[in-house]
């Protein structure tokens, strides 16, 4: 599904799109200047270059030499930072390096600044005494502004490059763009369970393999609202779908009506449903859950070994948690009164809680540190959930597993005394709460 949704994603995921669109501006706003002409005694004179045309040629040589080997200096190291991103943290943190703006406004000063400077040499001769000495001088002040313009990006380059590669930096961007999503939700949220394929449902299959990246519900209902139908996505955002599987179901509101054509049910899904190579935090939430996970099992890793950051993951993790807490959270609906409808399924609180603390839980159950720190995740949890009996046992469920795999894995009393107290301390809670 081609829209305006898919190419702001892509163009925001690119390096290559804003300085692309840079070097155009580049040429035009040359060709705009090199139309000025600075007479003496003008207002402009000052701004204008004032050596002769072989010293303005050398000097746009010189700039676009340069640049052209600042931007292989940047591209070499923003090539180390996603390597280290991917091997120390996630491999799926690699998206927020494409995506990160600095980066891409950087490498477009950079190429705007070649651009204008090798076109600039069209203006002035390629060769000595091949020009006379009407020229473009504005124009070349140009190509001077945009070299100082450079050296400053070459330095806020370094600055941020080292900050943006910093554990907390990374676990703060993540937490920021999930609570992005978290507090964007789609459509309404209905915690009750919703209705099922009936018999006399069509299956849709799916046109392509990939990732449910993002459902537009609203021009689904309208289509729906038309034939009173139903239609019930089999698989959740962020989800791995095949081609030609079932990707949902329509059905009318009742069964004496006209079944929906099968050919026009796959082509209205198609055009309201994107499927990509990689999951997208557009409307998945767990993805941004998922990256934080990937990095406390990976500093938990024997390889890296550095446990620290895997509790730096799980406090990030504990304000997003605390956010879905108080949130409705289940299968994403969007209705008309007249019975017509849009399911798309969505995740519980227990989902979201058994896949951060399965994964964390399993991969550091020995290091009595982690385990308190999954432990007052849930405490931060139990301070602010509602009152959901299915939340509250979840809770107690993930807080009992918590101190089983502890107690099995830790050794040594002591280690595990504070495990135990604190898993102790928040089953009382939970108790307390559970029979109010």
């Amino acid at each position: 599904m081609t829209n305006r949704g898919a190419v702001r994603e892509y163009v925001n995921g690119s390096l290559w799109v804003w300085p692309g669109v840079s070097a155009v501006v580049a040429l035009l706003v040359g060709l705009v200047l090199s139309g000025i002409d600075v007479a003496p005694g003008s207002p402009l004179a000052p701004l204008a270059f004032q050596g002769t045309a072989d010293d303005a040629r050398a000097l746009l040589t010189i700039i676009a030499g340069t640049v052209v080997t600042v931007i292989a200096l940047v591209l070499g190291l923003t090539v180390v930072a996603l390597q280290l991103s991917s091997t120390q943290f996630s491999p799926r943190l690699l998206r927020k390096f494409l995506r990160d703006r600095a980066n891409q406004v950087v490498l477009s000063v950079f190429v705007a600044t070649f651009v204008y400077s090798a076109a600039g040499l069209y203006t002035v001769g390629l060769a000595a005494g091949t020009r006379v000495e009407q020229f473009p001088r504005l124009a070349v002040s140009g190509a001077i502004v945009l070299l100082f313009a450079s050296m400053a990006m070459v330095v806020y380059f370094a600055d941020h490059l080292a900050h943006s590669i910093q554990v907390d930096a990374i676990g703060a961007r993540v937490e920021k763009d999930t609570l992005a999503v978290v507090h964007g939700r789609l459509g309404g949220v209905v915690e009750e369970p919703t209705p099922t394929p009936p018999a006399w449902a069509v299956p849709v299959p799916a046109a392509r393999s990939g990732y449910l990246q993002t459902v537009r519900p609203d021009p689904l209902l309208v289509w729906a609202r038309q034939h009173r139908l139903v239609i019930r996505l089999r698989v959740r955002v962020g989800e791995h779908v095949v081609a030609g599987t079932v990707l949902g179901w329509v059905w009318t509101v009742t069964p004496d009506l006209p079944a929906a054509d099968p050919a026009v049910a796959r082509s209205e899904l198609d055009r309201a449903v994107r499927i990509g190579f990689e999951r997208t935090l557009e409307q998945d939430a767990a993805l941004g859950i998922r990256q934080l996970v990937d990095m406390a099992c990976k500093a938990l890793s024997p390889a890296v070994n550095d446990p620290y950051t895997a509790v730096q993951a799980v406090d990030h993790l504990s304000v997003i948690f605390c956010a879905l807490a108080v949130r409705p959270l289940g299968d994403w609906v969007t209705a008309d009164p007249g019975g017509a409808a849009v399911i798309v399924p969505g995740r519980r609180f227990g989902d979201y809680l058994a896949t951060m603390c399965g994964l964390i839980r399993r991969y550091g159950s020995a290091e009595p540190t982690l385990s308190i720190a999954l432990l007052h995740l849930l405490e931060n949890c139990a301070a602010v959930l509602p009152a959901d009996p299915a939340r509250w046992s979840a809770l107690g469920e993930q807080a009992d597993l918590i101190v089983t795999d502890a107690t099995r894995t830790i050794q040594q009393p002591a280690d595990l005394a504070a495990v135990t107290a604190a898993g102790a301390a928040l089953q009382h809670s939970i108790r307390g709460r559970l029979h109010r």
